[in-house]
């Protein structure tokens, strides 16, 4: 039995797979949902990548460890922003080649990670739960297993060539 005709008429562009699936719409044609393609890269996006992770990592380090241990508000709350804004910074570098991360478990656990550093200011009094859970979502995030990483929502399972 052949692999299915969305799977063979695959192709590449640009370095990324283009996987179209083709839905029937009740005889009213056909609906073609197809992977963006991937943009020519931003310059030094690897150095970028690093200063935004290494300055990432300092800023969450601190900051919950500042809440654990009492510190005031006010000595923390740049610290916050600078979690927010090198979260930011990181998921700018990651999504502009293909916004396609943005449907990939990997990426619905960043924009998670960073609504909840966004909702801290507001309910400031739960804030040391919430940071832990901002730290324990980016480690299982980090590390689980690629298939759940690069699982997408439209696509499914990875696709592989």
């Amino acid at each position: 039995m052949g692999k299915p005709e969305w799977f063979r008429n695959r192709g590449v562009a640009s370095g990324t797979r283009i996987i179209e699936k083709i839905l029937n719409l009740d005889g009213e044609g056909k609906l073609k949902i197809q992977s963006p393609v991937k943009r020519p890269p931003i310059p030094y996006a690897r150095a970028w990548s690093i200063a935004f992770r290494t300055v990432h990592i300092v800023a969450i380090s601190i900051l919950v460890g500042g809440h654990a241990f009492g510190a005031s508000a006010d000595q923390l709350r740049p610290l916050l922003y600078g979690a927010i804004v090198s979260g930011a910074g990181m998921a700018t570098i990651e999504t502009y080649p293909s916004l396609q991360i943005l449907h990939q478990g990997w990426g619905l656990l960043l924009l998670l990670k960073l609504a909840l550093l966004c909702v801290v200011p507001f309910v400031w009094s739960y804030r040391l739960p919430i940071l832990i859970a901002v730290m324990i979502i980016g480690s299982v995030g980090s590390h689980m297993p690629r298939k759940f990483r690069h699982y997408s929502l439209v696509y499914g399972a990875e696709h592989k060539e």
